[in-house]
């Protein structure tokens, strides 16, 4: 500790930046378990990735009354899906990883199912479920990243915000707050 009770004088603050340059963001500092912050983040990839085909289906699948207002929602989720996947994969290659976007195996490391869904209200009640698994598994992420990556739980605590955003519009749509509601 400095004289001001900061951390260190810049002078180690400087030689630590240098040592182990290859590293890119990964620094000393660096609390967590690399290599299961590696796997944690291919799993939450392949979960973005399946939830962005879903979406996608459903889009282009939405059939009936109402159908043109959900489709444009799964089209939006499709697409906000889409962003987490990209920002999950930077992460995962400032830490040093590879992201995995082979779609060999894809639906095993997924946390959420591809799941088609008959009709309207079927994809509407697919997706919410897949929307809570991953606001479950986002959750205990978060809790495991913790202080020892708060970069990394700063990304995922913004994707489960919009997660949860995600599972709200899709159970109002059941519900009818919306006034297009599917299901009663």
């Amino acid at each position: 500790m400095s004289d001001t009770g900061f951390l260190s004088d810049i002078q180690t603050l400087r030689a630590r930046a240098r040592q182990h340059i290859e590293e890119g963001a990964v620094t000393s500092s660096y609390g967590a378990d690399r290599e299961t912050v590696l796997k944690l983040l291919n799993e939450a990839l392949a979960t973005e990735l399946v939830c962005t085909l879903r979406y996608r289906r459903h889009y282009f699948m939405a059939k009936g009354i109402h159908s043109q207002a959900v489709a444009d929602e799964f089209l939006e989720h499709s697409n906000e899906e889409q962003q987490h996947a990209d920002m999950i994969a930077e992460r995962i290659v400032q830490l040093g990883g590879e992201p995995n976007f082979s779609p060999e195996g894809l639906s095993t490391r997924s946390h959420a199912e591809y799941i088609e869904g008959a009709n309207l209200i079927d994809m509407i009640k697919e997706d919410l479920v897949a929307e809570r698994v991953a606001i479950e598994s986002y959750t205990e992420m978060i809790r495991y990243f913790g202080d020892k990556d708060p970069t990394t739980r700063r990304i995922m605590e913004n994707i489960l915000a919009v997660e949860e955003e995600h599972a709200d519009e899709l159970s109002d749509l059941l519900d009818g707050k919306n006034g297009e509601g599917m299901a009663h």
